[in-house]
């Protein structure tokens, strides 16, 4: 009998296209380059951040709906011109 091993996987960095280095406050850059968003469902609390013209436990959603923009700073710039 023999034994079957299975080849281990490289941990060197695969050629081609290389991830880019993390964007603002270490967010993710997707292969365009484009940093990921907030999530919607992250609550105002747990932000770095928090906004104070919300409640606590408003989520992102919430506070992009009704100030009408997506950002987290222009939102907070919209929240303190209501």
């Amino acid at each position: 009998m023999t034994a079957r091993f299975r080849k281990k996987a490289s941990s060197k960095p695969k050629k081609g296209k290389r991830m880019q280095e993390p964007g603002l406050d270490n967010r993710h850059r997707d292969e365009n380059g484009q940093i990921e968003r907030k999530r919607s469902d992250a609550i105002n609390k747990n932000l770095p951040n928090p906004i104070p013209e919300f409640s606590p436990n408003a989520t992102v959603g919430y506070m992009r709906n009704e100030t009408g923009k997506i950002g987290l700073n222009a939102i907070r710039r919209a929240a303190k011109n209501r």
